[in-house]
């Protein structure tokens, strides 16, 4: 059985440690680069999923063209006769 000397213990631990200060490092002055990019990737996706339900996204309009879009009338009257009013009197 092999047994490790003060050295050899202490060279791992710094060696770990440069690693573990060396990533904190590298994420401190990547990350907002990375981010930026993979957010970036994640709206054109999006643009592109809503443009799909969207027909006029594409279609530009000239500077001082008006276009009014007119949503149709949908409005639901109520039909439900709820039934005449019943006042009840409390008994004791």
């Amino acid at each position: 059985m092999q047994e490790a000397s003060l050295s050899e213990v202490l060279r791992v631990l710094l060696i770990v440690l440069l690693i573990y200060f060396g990533f904190k490092l590298i994420i401190r002055w990547f990350g907002p680069i990375i981010l930026r990019y993979f957010l970036k990737k994640v709206g054109k996706k999006f643009e592109q999923k809503f443009s799909q339900f969207d027909p006029t996204a594409g279609q530009q309009q000239k500077q001082g063209e008006v276009t009014i879009d007119k949503k149709p009338n949908n409005k639901r009257k109520s039909k439900n006769d709820v039934g005449e009013y019943i006042d009840y009197e409390e008994i004791d």
